[in-house]
């Protein structure tokens, strides 16, 4: 059954953003990324206080690929 959608307004649309507007059965975004960061950086609210004497984050990835997204349909 047809699904009625009314106005849509979009602010941003980021890498891997997904996007649904009426009726649909099956979403599958296909996007790969990795991410390096410190102790307390991904922390998030009001008041936060991070106490590291010393950070480091390692880098070195000595594998070919970690998270292999060829193929998927």
């Amino acid at each position: 059954m047809p699904a009625l959608v009314g106005p849509i307004k979009i602010n941003l649309v980021a890498s891997g953003a997904v996007m649904q507007v009426g009726d649909t059965l099956y979403v599958s975004p296909k996007i790969s990324s990795k991410t390096f960061a410190g102790a307390g950086a991904f922390n998030t609210g009001n008041f936060i206080i991070a106490n590291n004497g010393i950070s480091l984050t390692n880098t070195l990835d000595l594998d070919a690929s970690d998270q292999n997204i060829v193929g998927n349909a």
